[in-house]
């Protein structure tokens, strides 16, 4: 498979900090492939030498077959998270101006497009400071992507959105990925990386401690939990191997201890109680980020999930 985006052996320094350590990464054509990692981690780092506002300090940075330049080109669209937008602008101008920079004339039927299918189009002569911080993240959106990028990264596409912008917005991501559109998605929300990435790749400490598919980066970790409900009311069964139990609605959580199976458990629970639901649950995204992420926890996966060298986290965002 093609790679839109191939990191070899990359380190970017500031400084004695090393924000970036011999990373190696490789984004598919037409994925959506999740950037995430906890600040200061070197996430942000690692988008700008893609974007080539930094350049390495060794390896190779290659952005859709392209291994050398200042700048990215006009075949990759850009949505920052501190969003940017020249406030005494009209959408449509403002909108026409960003596609001009990318080298397209002729967008007035794709603005339209947009502005529809995002319901902005009441707002197409409107200035944007008079817009809600909902409506201009999506007019930056379509600033990213109007000029119909190969690819395109999204920094925090959907903070702030209400649901029904957040949908809108989500849709849009898939629908540019099925017409082609490779797709970097940084987030912190776990539940949306989840939900939308076809690979998930997490930097910690300069470092890759993760890359790959949910269900294979699943599978490193322990399925330890499981979802339990019971046919009646009575009171909670003497419990073996059990080191937390967490009542949720109708149901309860049980986390079992190290080493031990959930068909005991099942067993157990069925000689006290009638079960009418019994399901092994698989760590999600959120609680493997934390269990890598958490300064007290650094579990060693693959060999290399803690700080190195005895280093903390940044302070900053690098």
């Amino acid at each position: 498979m093609i790679n839109a985006i191939e990191l070899e052996r990359v380190t970017k320094t500031f400084g004695r900090q090393t924000a970036v350590d011999q990373l190696d990464l490789s984004v598919p054509q037409g994925a959506i492939y999740g950037f995430i990692g906890p600040n200061g981690s070197g996430k942000t780092t690692t988008l700008r030498m893609i974007l080539r506002i930094f350049q390495p300090d060794n390896g190779r940075v290659t952005v859709l077959g392209k291994s050398a330049g200042k700048t990215a080109d006009n075949r990759l669209g850009y949505l920052p998270e501190e969003r940017g937008l020249y406030k005494r602008m009209r959408v449509r101008d403002i909108l026409t101006y960003y596609a001009r920079l990318k080298g397209v004339r002729d967008c007035r039927r794709d603005i339209d497009h947009w502005l529809e299918r995002l319901g902005a189009s009441d707002w197409s002569n409107k200035k944007i400071d008079m817009l809600s911080k909902g409506m201009a993240q999506k007019i930056q959106f379509i600033a990213a992507i109007i000029a119909k990028p190969q690819l395109v990264i999204l920094d925090e596409p959907f903070s702030g959105l209400d649901p029904v912008n957040l949908e809108s917005i989500k849709d849009s991501v898939i629908t540019l990925r099925e017409n082609g559109t490779t797709i970097v998605f940084s987030t912190h929300d776990m539940d949306m990386a989840e939900k939308m990435c076809d690979t998930i790749f997490m930097i910690c400490n300069g470092q890759k401690v993760l890359d790959g598919t949910i269900t294979s980066i699943q599978s490193q970790f322990p399925a330890n939990r499981v979802r339990v409900q019971f046919a009646d009311d009575s009171s909670m069964p003497q419990l073996v191997g059990v080191q937390d139990v967490q009542p949720k609605g109708r149901f309860h959580e049980f986390v079992m201890n190290s080493g031990r199976d959930s068909q005991e458990l099942l067993q157990h629970l069925a000689s006290q109680r009638v079960i009418s639901h019994f399901e092994i649950l698989k760590p999600s995204l959120h609680d493997i980020f934390v269990q890598i992420a958490a300064p007290t926890k650094n579990p060693d996966v693959n060999g290399s999930h803690g700080a190195k060298n005895g280093q903390t986290s940044e302070s900053t965002e690098r």
